[in-house]
Order: structure tokens, then sequence, then C-alpha cells
């Protein structure tokens, strides 16, 4: 690149923080039955249901806040709304939309044209789809501007999306909590998303398990998310049924 190299921690090489980079879910372990109280797992040791690979430094910090700061001013940014129930919400982040010209999707009745990647955004695709071992061919960018910009829960389960995808999430900025939930167990799962953290979600997560990213009300410092994705097919349906949460 030529504002500066992405120093990322891939396969086979150590995360600086001396752990394994590498942490999956596992998809045969089953909480504990008999309660009915919701189970708040740290971390992603408890995870089931599919799989998760989580590296908390996988681009150096040195490089992190400099892409921050370039994706920050360069991306077109855009507050869109959404349909929820009838009525109308302006969605609580902004975001743009980035990938080849057949990854666009239908969003909420209206038709979101991918814009040109952007040269950091090309090489961290590459770069997250050499991780992923899939090929993205789109990238959503969102942007939190404060405690009150938020994600709805869903899940990116989509048929353009292919059966069970691989959905991977980079972390930019300040640092928000992610959470999961089961679609039928009374299951949570929170985990602290940092700046240069990658998270990918990968086989039957989608199928049994919604994400997003709540309201806090504690001052936090701007936060971008770029999440790639490999669209299947000219146009797809909307990837992400936001909640309007109150």
């Amino acid at each position: 690149m030529k504002q500066f190299d992405l120093l990322t921690n891939l396969p086979g090489r150590q995360a600086s923080s001396g752990q394994s980079i590498t942490n999956p879910g596992h998809a045969t372990r089953k909480p504990p039955t008999g309660s009915s109280k919701r189970a708040l797992l740290p971390g992603i040791d408890g995870f089931f249901d599919g799989t998760l690979r989580y590296v908390p430094d996988f681009v150096a910090e040195r490089d992190s806040a400099k892409l921050f700061a370039a994706l920050r001013t360069s991306l077109q940014w855009q507050s869109d709304t959404i349909k929820v129930y009838g009525k109308w919400h302006v969605i609580p982040r902004l975001q743009a939309l980035y990938g080849l010209p057949d990854a666009g999707y239908q969003y909420s009745g209206k038709y979101m044209a991918p814009l040109p990647l952007t040269e950091e955004l090309a090489h961290l695709s590459a770069l997250c789809s050499r991780f992923a071992g899939v090929e993205f061919n789109s990238v959503l960018a969102n942007l939190y501007r404060d405690g009150q910009d938020c994600m709805g829960f869903h899940s990116d389960d989509e048929p353009e999306l292919g059966h069970n995808p691989v959905i991977a999430s980079l972390t930019l900025g300040a640092t928000r909590r992610f959470d999961l939930i089961h679609k039928k167990q009374a299951v949570k799962l929170q985990l602290d998303l940092p700046s240069g953290s990658l998270l990918v979600m990968q086989g039957t997560t989608q199928q049994h398990w919604q994400h997003g990213i709540a309201r806090i009300k504690r001052p936090v410092a701007e936060r971008i998310n770029l999440t790639f994705r490999r669209i299947k097919g000219k146009r797809t349906s909307v990837i992400e049924s936001d909640k309007i949460q109150k």
C-alpha cells in the first residue's frame, strides 16, 4: 500500500499477545440443561452450534490507527433509512458499501449498489480472504459515531450468501461489545472487539445465532467495522435486518 504496509497476524505467525491466533468455536459442545436463566459467556470458549475464529490483533497496533484515519476520511459515508414494521427509521450509524459490480443487494426495498474498492479495502479484503479461505467480493463499512449508534440483532443467512456463509468482521477504532444470542436456547455470548481484531463467523453460526451491537450510555470514541462477505448472484435481499433499538 502507498500510505503504509499493513502488518497482520496471519496463520503461521504468532500473534503479538503470545496466544493462539485461531480460537474455533466448539460445534459439538452444548450448554448445561435444566436452567432457564440466560448464560453470560465471556469470550468464545462457550460457543457451540457453529464456528468462530478470533484474532485480537489481526491488524498490528501500529497500523490500526492509521487505517482508521484513512477510512474515516476516504469512504463515502451515508445515512440510510430502513423500513421496520411499516415505518421508516434512520439507521443508527453511517455506512458505505464497496465491492465488485455484481455484489450489490436490495436493502429494505431499495437497491444498494457497491462502490469500487478503495486501495485500503482491496488490500484488507485480500488479507481477510486469505485468512478465511473465501474470496470475498463485498464489504459493508459501518461507522459507529458514539455509544448511541448500534446494530440490531440479525443473522446473515440470506440464500445469496450460500449455505453456511463465511462472514469476516474487522474492527478499527473504539472497542465495542459484540453480542450473540442463540435462536432456540437461552444463551448469550459477549465479546469485546478491540481495534485491529478480526472475528470470522462460519459453519452453522448463521443458522443458530443472531448477532448485534447494543447501545451504551458511557462516552465512547468512533468505531469502524468492516464486514466482508461473498455475494453469490447479481443481487441479494437485505443482509442486515435491523431491529430499531429503543
